[in-house]
This record gives structure tokens, sequence and C-alpha cells, in this order.
């Protein structure tokens, strides 16, 4: 595929066979919701489950509603353009945006899709249903261009919405763009990367994920390229050890040279669309208590913001590879205080590596290899 790829992209004189896309870190929904003075009552009324999404056994795809998350870019579908903010997810794989045809409060503050402007516009045959942890996105599946940075896509499938959470009326974003694997799409639907990669439209089957951590400008992600001007040292690889998503075996967690979570190993998976490091309840607690936090009866934790800098590091290892965060870069700080960016995600035997841990290591999502590559971000 690799070499086919490299001579379409040789003879395609207007394919670029890779392409960035800026990534905006706007305002999250718990920050409006604080603004506004109805933080706890939405929290207790769409209270977080982190693991929602990586729950489902069936064809739909569960997601869940997230608070902090905050990075987005903007894609356009149709003939001509309609653009679009999405969350560029490496938990699910479908994309799906509002349509003119959801009545939901979550679309009334969106842009919506309008088929009848687009000229290469297709309904399909199927609906499509994402449960959420309070409530779901339905609608019908359709066809059309989506051109993600310079690359344009023909006939990608995707959810045009009709009903949507109410949670999602909180968010910036207009929709998702999921980077998992095709096993885990709603409907059976080929995602956006996949037709990337069959339509021939990257020189390399791999997408790459750089979050700034103190701007909010500068973050990207990269489709078809490695871009070194993002990392320092060397790559990291690592196998994937379940292809679905992007799933990794972790060895364990430890602080001070003593391990206090994932004791004998466990299972990580490296995920964009997750803005915090979720992980089993008492790991979470462990790890919070030696981070000195204080955990509240609705188990959010608050640190003093002027202790930071004498909190100790934590370090997780992947794969016999030791990747270390500082208390500056796993704790959040906000207006109204600080706090940990270690959430508590149940019972279930399973860690997720989100937008904590991303913002310290450039993350490359390798198809070609079924690896994850690993650097120290700059």
């Amino acid at each position: 595929m690799m070499k086919w790829a490299i001579v379409l992209c040789a003879i395609v004189a207007l394919s670029e066979c890779h392409t960035r896309i800026s990534l905006i870190k706007g305002k999250t929904a718990r920050e409006t919701l604080m603004e506004k003075g109805i933080w706890e009552e939405t929290r207790q009324k769409f209270p977080y489950n982190p693991m929602a999404k990586f729950n489902q056994t069936g064809a739909d795809e569960a997601m869940t509603n997230d608070a902090d998350l905050s990075y987005y870019g903007v894609i356009s579908i149709g003939t001509p353009p309609q653009s679009f903010k999405v969350i560029f997810d490496t938990g699910s794989s479908n994309l799906w945006v509002p349509s003119v045809y959801c009545s939901s409060q979550a679309c009334q503050n969106h842009d919506k899709f309008n088929p009848g402007l687009s000229s290469t516009f297709k309904w399909g045959s199927k609906t499509v249903s994402i449960q959420y942890g309070t409530g779901s996105m339905t609608g019908q599946l359709a066809y059309d261009t989506v051109l993600v940075g310079g690359i344009s896509v023909t006939q990608q499938s995707f959810g045009a919405s009709e009903t949507e959470a109410p949670f999602m009326s909180y968010m910036v974003a207009d929709g998702i763009l999921g980077l998992a694997f095709p096993n885990l799409a709603a409907s059976g639907v080929t995602p956006v990367f996949d037709s990337m990669m069959t339509q021939g439209l990257m020189s390399q089957s791999l997408f790459s994920v750089y979050l700034s951590r103190n701007s909010a400008e500068g973050s990207v992600v990269s489709f078809g390229v490695i871009e070194p001007s993002y990392y320092t040292g060397q790559i990291t690889w690592i196998p994937l050890s379940f292809v679905t998503y992007w799933q990794i075996t972790m060895d364990s967690v430890t602080i001070n040279s003593k391990t206090v979570a994932c004791n004998g190993g466990c299972q990580a998976i490296i995920d964009t669309g997750t803005s915090l490091i979720v992980g089993p309840t008492d790991d979470i607690k462990n790890m919070n208590y030696w981070a000195g936090a204080t955990i509240n009866q609705y188990g959010y934790t608050t640190v003093n913001c002027n202790n930071i800098p004498n909190m100790p590091e934590v370090t997780f290892t992947l794969n016999g590879n030791n990747f270390t965060i500082p208390a500056s870069a796993y704790t959040i700080q906000d207006p109204y205080g600080c706090r940990t960016g270690f959430s508590n995600g149940g019972y279930k035997q399973l860690w997720i590596l989100g937008d904590v841990f991303i913002r310290q290591y450039y993350a490359i999502f390798d198809r070609d290899n079924n690896r994850v590559g690993l650097a120290n971000a700059v």
C-alpha cells in the first residue's frame, strides 16, 4: 500500500500527500459553565463518565461528556465546502456533524450541515446512533467530499445528526472526527483516515498530534508526516496490544520510585478525545494521595497552586520505557484554582492517557505498523 500511495502522490499533482491542521485551544465547557455559575448543577445532571466510550461491545460506538476538552480543528464537508469545528478523537472512529434537520438544543449554537447546498452530497441508506453517558447522537448516514487541510477525501461517509445529547450545547466543537480503527465504527462506515489510505492521499499511513502546553495556538494534527520540529530526542515506538483503539501495554505507574498504580501491568489507550489521565478508582485515589491532592465528596481533586513546584513527578512505564510527567504538566490551573489531571474511571482495569499526557509527548499513530510513537514534545 505504501508504494502505491507514493506513486499516486507523484502522479496526482494536486495531492499534497500530507497536511497539517491547526488545533485551537478554546474555552472548555467547564469554564463556560463556571462563568455562568451553573457548573455544579450541570455536573450533577450530566456526570462525567470517561470510560463510557470504551465500554461498548455492540455495533454502536459510545462516547462521553468531557467538560475539559479544549482542542479542535476546522474541516469542511460538501461542494462548495461548509466548515465545521471538530475534535480529532483517537478514541472513536466516526465522523459526524450537526445537520439542518437537528432541532436539539445542542444544534442551535453550532454550525449545521445543509445537504441542499452541496452538489456532491448523497444520502446513505442507514441511520447512525452513537451513545453517550447521558444521552446520544442519532442521525442519518450520508456521503460527501470531506476536506481535511489540503487532503480532499471523496465520497466519505459521515453522520448528519438529527438529535444530540444536551451537554453538547456547552462545547465549542460542532462534531467529532474519529481516528481509531474501522472495526470500532458505528454503522459499519469507513473512517476518514482509512479513506485517505485507500484513496492513496498520503505517502505514509500515519498521523501525529502535537498539543502546545502553554498557548491557545500552536497545536496541530498532521496527516501522512512526522514533523521533527515538534519533538526532541528519539521516538520510542510501542506496539499496539489490541487493534481497535490505540491500545498499548503499561507496566506500572511510579512516584518517587514507588509503584503507586498499575501494579503488575495493565492496558492503556492513547486518546486525544479525553482531556485527562483516567484510571481505576483505587489507583487514581492513590496517585492523587501521593501527589498531595485533596479529594472532595464528588471525587474532584484540589491542590495548593503555590505547592505545584514541590509536587512529585509521575512516571508511566510503557512497554519497558519510562515516560515522566512533572507536576507542572499533570496539574490544571484556571481562575477557580488548581487540580490534578488524574481522573477516576471506575473499576474497569483500563487506563486512558489523554491530553494531559499528550501535551508532554508528541504522539505518532502508525497504521502501517500498528504502533504508537512517543517523543518529548517541544
